[in-house]
């Protein structure tokens, strides 16, 4: 790294314009332009309720015109599919939970990555094949860790042993309140994957991989392999309101 950095002074060529890194927004700030979603019980493209909405420049998952949550688990899907790539976001739970909603799904929320289509997800379907980066907010006691992974129809290596259980904690302090918490994922196709909140890294695996269920049996005959190098990005509705800002793409190279 220092000799490139001396080379690019020897070029006359500044350290910002050869450091700087070229983020993409995927959220313009305004409407749900590029996103799909996907809610339990509706065919791909229909924003039940208006779950997901725009509000003051930031991204809501809202349930103020629900009367009741009746397992809408829902999901808003970007439109392309990535494989290399860092992704950054920020986040906070606010409000109370739906009325309904599991305990579980208490302040719990995800980014989904590596994830399905939202066309080929069965209409009843809880969560699309994927792995999930989950979020928690904690409780106002205790220990909540965040950044988590789960793993909806999928399964994971670490330490080279295949992973089967379905959410692993990560080492993450505990976010109480309504505050926001910085999330990163670094994606390195089917070879390394990293979760990171407000710069530091709370767990990392590779080998994702579809399995675990009949859905995800299925799409193993349609791809012909089981393992996941590329897929779509998601975020998640679970019956707690979460808010999502400053969603940006690096993409890396293979």
């Amino acid at each position: 790294m220092k000799s490139l950095l001396i080379a690019a002074i020897a070029a006359g060529v500044s350290l910002a314009t050869a450091e700087e890194p070229k983020w993409t927004s995927l959220f313009n700030g305004k409407d749900l332009t590029g996103w799909t979603p996907k809610i339990r019980g509706c065919k791909a493209g229909e924003n039940f309720h208006n779950t997901f909405r725009v509000v003051d420049g930031v991204l809501q998952v809202n349930y103020a015109d629900y009367a009741q949550w009746d397992n809408r688990f829902g999901h808003l899907f970007y439109a392309k599919k990535y494989s290399n790539y860092r992704l950054r976001l920020e986040y906070r739970f606010t409000g109370e939970q739906m009325k309904g909603g599991p305990g579980w799904a208490f302040r719990n929320s995800g980014v989904m990555i590596h994830s399905e289509s939202p066309e080929s997800m069965e209409q009843e379907q809880d969560f699309p094949a994927s792995i999930e980066v989950q979020i928690l907010g904690g409780t106002g006691k205790g220990e909540r860790p965040t950044g988590n992974l789960c793993t909806p129809g999928t399964h994971v290596e670490m330490d080279g042993k295949l992973e089967t259980r379905h959410c692993i904690n990560s080492k993450s302090k505990t976010f109480h309140g309504d505050q926001w918490v910085a999330l990163e994922v670094e994606v390195h196709g089917n070879r390394l994957i990293r979760h990171l909140i407000n710069g530091e890294e709370v767990i990392s695996y590779n080998k994702p991989q579809l399995g675990g269920d009949a859905h995800a049996d299925a799409l193993i005959k349609v791809a012909g392999d089981k393992m996941l190098a590329e897929g779509y990005i998601c975020l998640q509705s679970e019956s707690h309101p979460v808010e999502f800002r400053k969603i940006e793409i690096l993409e890396l190279a293979p």
